[in-house]
This record gives structure tokens, C-alpha cells and sequence, in this order.
């Protein structure tokens, strides 16, 4: 394969519209704008949320409770996941950020008892009750850390 040989596939390179090239080309005189007004004007930047100067739905909706803003989601990570490690290995957080389980290393987890567990592992996260049973049936350990 050489460069002269490369080809878009079809459909992937769109040919840009002509506007204001006159009346055969279907966008000609007002180019697509309409008639005068705010919109028809160049230098005009539409604003997706703006109705006009009547109150935006942002604020006509009602707003209810407290969302904390230094709130950090914990990761879900399903027992079956957990096949991944050696038997007898110690699955902490950073072993699963290593494994690619979780984003990093700093990453608040909780393990959830999805599927089945066929290795016996100390976990070291918060478990729920499903897979703190799993774990123990496939004869290891959950530490809450």
C-alpha cells in the first residue's frame, strides 16, 4: 500500500454548502437567513439555550435537594472481574488500577457480587453483602478498607 493508493470511503468527505452564489444554487440572496431581523444579520451568534427573552426552561424548572459539588462516585467492580488475579493474590486499589478495573489509584471502589469468583483473594475494599459471600465461598477474605 502507498499513499497515492489511499482512498476516503464514500460519504466521508462532504462538499461544503455555496451559500449566496446566486438563485440556481437554492441558497442564493438571503443565503439560507431569512428575511432581515437579529438572524439574518452577519456577525449574529446563536445561543442554543436562549428563548427569545422568555425565561429560559433552565430556570422555569424547579429545584429540589443538595448536590454536593466535592462528591466522589465510587467505582463498581463486579466479583467476576475479580478472575483476573492469581489465586491467593491481595486485590486493593491499586492492584485493580493496575488490572485496568478502575481509573486510578486514587479511585474510591466498591465491589459488587455480579457472576462468580473462582479464585480464593484477600480483597481490600468496601464489599457488598452478595459479594462478600462469594468471596468467602471461593474461600477468601473481604477487608473493608
Amino acid at each position: 500500500m502507498d499513499l497515492h493508493s489511499l482512498t476516503n470511503e464514500p460519504g466521508t468527505r462532504k462538499t461544503p454548502k455555496r451559500r449566496g452564489r446566486g438563485r440556481a444554487s437554492g441558497l442564493g440572496k438571503t443565503a439560507g437567513r431569512g428575511h432581515k431581523g437579529q438572524y439574518g444579520r452577519k456577525g449574529h451568534k446563536h445561543k442554543d439555550h436562549f428563548e427569545g427573552g422568555q425565561m429560559p426552561l433552565v430556570r422555569r424548572m424547579p429545584k429540589r435537594g443538595f448536590k454536593n459539588p466535592a462528591r466522589i462516585a465510587s467505582e463498581v467492580v463486579n466479583v467476576a472481574a475479580l478472575n483476573v488475579f492469581e489465586d491467593g493474590a491481595v486485590v486493593d486499589v491499586c492492584a485493580l488500577a493496575q488490572a485496568g478495573l478502575v481509573s486510578g489509584s486514587g479511585a474510591k471502589v466498591k465491589v459488587l457480587g455480579m457472576g462468580g469468583l473462582t479464585r480464593r483473594l484477600t480483597v481490600k475494599a468496601v464489599c457488598s453483602a452478595s459479594a462478600r459471600d462469594k468471596i468467602a465461598a471461593a474461600g477468601g477474605t473481604c477487608e473493608a478498607s
